[in-house]
């Protein structure tokens, strides 16, 4: 199997190639070479995604049997991208969003929900953003799901609208600061109902499945967790692996949070009032061979990662001590 992989360095990229790689595949990386060391036992192919030079010359280093686009957010980007390898490769594999939906993250979702409009050739920052509905984030992902259907049709090509995503490497930072705070020990606060559903996917699951469909299976399919495990069991993970003796979690509900102005989803990482946030519908995704782990699984993995590593806190992520011991302190007045 000749595979290609845009992006392979950072998290899910990395982890496709480190799958690929394992099940004996021929793995070709395209990516600028500024960040990050290439993955031993690939060929790496030097450019940019947004350079029309470099895509073509890419397309010359072929063929392949599929490619996973790990790098699509500007559509006339990737209408770019697979023009030019549509007769480089087979299948093309797209990692989206469940933000394309419209209706995200207020109703529950399948693949039949609507999704937001953007034509294949949109430039970045089309759209709008809504509080809590649609992002230019969203829409640009849609217009990404319409350029590679567009150029390779739905015969040829799978879209994986994937959720929250964790695991070692993460750098969008949700699970490492959970787990970091954690180990700070004290009153933890935690948000909302400790009963709560929620839909976190391991990265090396989606890394899986994206493979599964890179082999030959085609459609779209929301990628997320199964929905049986709740934030209380996530943290309960967190605090197995890394709390100190002492550590309480003290859970604090919606309102008083929204009262306290506490920002959804960033401010309490993965914590959203909306009822959509983790209600998609993935009986299509599993009947097609994705399984999921453990969240207790993708924390004690995720915890080794940064004992071994200790990576930089990610940028804008968690609300600071003092924020928190002031949420905690009206509580309990």
């Amino acid at each position: 199997m000749r595979l290609l992989v845009l992006g392979g360095t950072h998290f899910l990229g990395r982890a496709v190639v480190s799958d690929a790689l394992a099940r004996g595949w021929d793995v070709t990386v395209f990516r600028r070479g500024i960040s990050g060391a290439d993955p031993e036992g690939v060929r790496s192919v030097r450019g940019d995604y947004t350079g029309p030079d470099d895509v073509v010359r890419l397309a010359s280093a072929g063929p392949w049997d599929a490619v996973v686009d790990t790098l699509a957010y500007v559509p006339r980007e990737t209408l770019a991208v697979a023009s030019a390898l549509r007769d480089a490769v087979r299948r093309y594999v797209l990692v989206s969003t469940l933000s394309v939906y419209a209706g995200w993250p207020v109703d529950p979702l399948t693949e039949d929900s609507p999704v937001l409009d953007a034509p294949a050739d949109a430039g970045p920052g089309f759209g709008y953003d809504g509080d809590p509905g649609p992002s230019t984030y969203g829409f640009g992902k849609a217009g990404c799901e319409r350029a590679v259907i567009e150029v390779f049709g739905a015969d040829r090509a799978a879209v994986l609208r994937v959720g929250v995503v964790l695991g070692p490497h993460e750098y969008v930072g949700r699970g490492p600061w959970w787990l970091r705070r954690v180990r700070r020990g004290g009153r933890v606060l935690a948000p909302g109902d400790p009963r709560r559903p929620i839909q976190p996917v391991d990265v090396r699951d989606v890394a899986d499945f994206a493979l599964r469909c890179a082999e030959g299976t085609t459609g779209v399919f929301n990628v997320a967790g199964s929905g049986d495990e709740t934030f209380g069991d996530f943290l309960a993970a967190c605090a197995d692996r890394a709390a100190p003796e002492g550590t309480e979690v003290v859970w604090v509900p919606d309102e008083v949070l929204v009262a306290r102005e506490i920002r959804q989803w960033t401010g309490l990482p993965m914590w959203r009032t909306h009822p959509g946030t983790w209600a998609a519908d993935t009986a299509l995704a599993r009947a097609a061979g994705l399984v999921t782990r453990s969240l207790a699984e993708t924390v004690c993995d995720t915890w080794e990662w940064l004992l071994a590593e200790d990576p930089e806190p990610a940028a804008g992520m968690g609300i600071t001590p003092d924020q928190e011991a002031e949420v905690l302190a009206a509580y309990r007045r």
